[in-house]
């Protein structure tokens, strides 16, 4: 096997790293508190890594964002645009300000960092180096419906559509756009969730009665964000261990 999931001397930026599968992405492609935290446990372990306060809902922020990180550790080429939110009502009761609240966060955001990170490979030269990835995080929820989670499903079937526009559009500029829909994780922010009744039955109806774990996702993260992934582009990944059967 000639191809490796080695990342040496890429620089990756990724969102929503404060917590949750974000974290996990930020700490499995550096190995093959929050922010600050995260970010020292990365350099203990022989990475670098920077911290960096983004609102993905504001451009002006991302920019900010992507000029401190590459000033800090060089021109990016791996994107994970992992930041997202839920919002769990009825389509019939949830307020516009909710809806918009999701979408400016799913679908906006997601939008934002995916663009400017795209416009920054370009303008390093993706087209002749081949090396731009961009990772979208999207979910099962793309893909059937989650009762009760209208607008959260909505915005992560955009994000599955952007990632296949993206990927088509930057296709001759060498950035390789891909989409991974997760199912249900366990990580910090559902566990209490999973451990009452509701969430111990909701975890009985899947094929194998369980949730993932946050390591489910690493070998596809490595792989994507890898030059073993070089003919993979607007493709949609589902890891979510038969949970959609």
């Amino acid at each position: 096997m000639t191809q490796t999931f080695d990342l040496s001397g890429r620089v990756a930026l990724i969102t929503g790293a404060s917590s949750g599968l974000g974290a996990r992405f930020a700490r499995v492609l550096t190995a093959s508190g929050r922010l600050e935290a995260l970010a020292a446990e990365i350099v203990a372990a022989g990475g670098e890594a920077f911290p960096v306060a983004m609102d993905v809902t504001d451009e002006a922020s991302i920019v900010a964002g992507y000029d401190a990180a590459q000033a800090s550790l060089g021109p990016i080429d791996t994107v994970f645009a992992n930041a997202g939110m839920n919002n769990r009502a009825l389509a019939a009761e949830i307020t516009a300000e909710a809806w918009d609240g999701v979408m400016a966060i799913n679908v906006r955001g997601v939008f934002l960092t995916a663009r400017e990170g795209a416009r920054r490979m370009m303008a390093a030269g993706s087209r002749e180096s081949g090396k731009g990835r961009i990772i979208l995080i999207s979910s099962i929820g793309a893909l059937k419906v989650l009762p009760g989670l209208t607008a959260y499903c909505t915005s992560k079937a955009a994000v599955l559509m952007m990632g296949k526009s993206m990927a088509r559009e930057w296709a001759n500029r060498g950035i390789n756009v891909n989409v991974i829909c997760p199912g249900y994780v366990e990580t910090e922010l559902n566990t209490d969730w999973f451990h009452e009744d509701g969430g111990k039955k909701q975890v009985a109806g899947f094929p194998r009665r369980r949730l993932m774990v946050e390591e489910d996702l690493d070998a596809m993260a490595l792989y994507l964000a890898s030059d073993a992934s070089r003919a993979i582009t607007g493709s949609v990944f589902t890891l979510d261990d038969g949970q959609t059967l």
